[in-house]
């Protein structure tokens, strides 16, 4: 019972130091609980750019095209509206562009370095339903 209360604990330890913090990990949580729709060939107006920096994020609106599959160029978006094109390449970890899974990018690096995932919140599959509770019979029917 000590070993098996003794490596939960240090499971847990070890799957918190390399857990991401902040936006990303919310939106991750949306995604894995709900699922995306298959994000197709098009530029996507409304994604979320999420920079990863010492495992906690900051996210931030733009936009990106995606063909064949792949994101091909990431623009950031301003207060103000104006939006204005990451330069230079974008790669995966395998130097290629990078695809999308259940609505979300690979990791990405660009050539300053900057870590970042794109977010597809428009392809998030709507919430399941589920039943209307009912409470107790109350004073009417007692």
């Amino acid at each position: 019972m000590k070993k098996s209360l003794l490596l939960l604990f240090f499971s847990a330890l070890f799957m918190s130091s390399y857990a991401q913090e902040g936006c990303f990990a919310e939106w991750k949580e949306v995604f894995t609980k709900r699922g995306a729709y298959t994000v197709m060939d098009d530029m996507h107006r409304k994604v979320i750019i999420s920079f990863i920096e010492n495992k906690e994020s900051f996210c931030i609106y733009g936009k990106v095209r995606v063909e064949n599959g792949k994101i091909v160029s990431v623009f950031t978006q301003f207060e103000n509206g104006d939006e204005d094109l990451m330069e230079g390449k974008i790669l995966n970890s395998k130097k290629s562009a990078p695809s999308i899974s259940n609505g979300i990018s690979e990791l990405i690096t660009n050539e300053n370095g900057e870590m970042f995932y794109v977010l597809f919140i428009e392809k998030i599959k709507p919430k399941k339903k589920s039943y209307k509770s009912a409470g107790g019979p109350g004073a009417d029917f007692k």
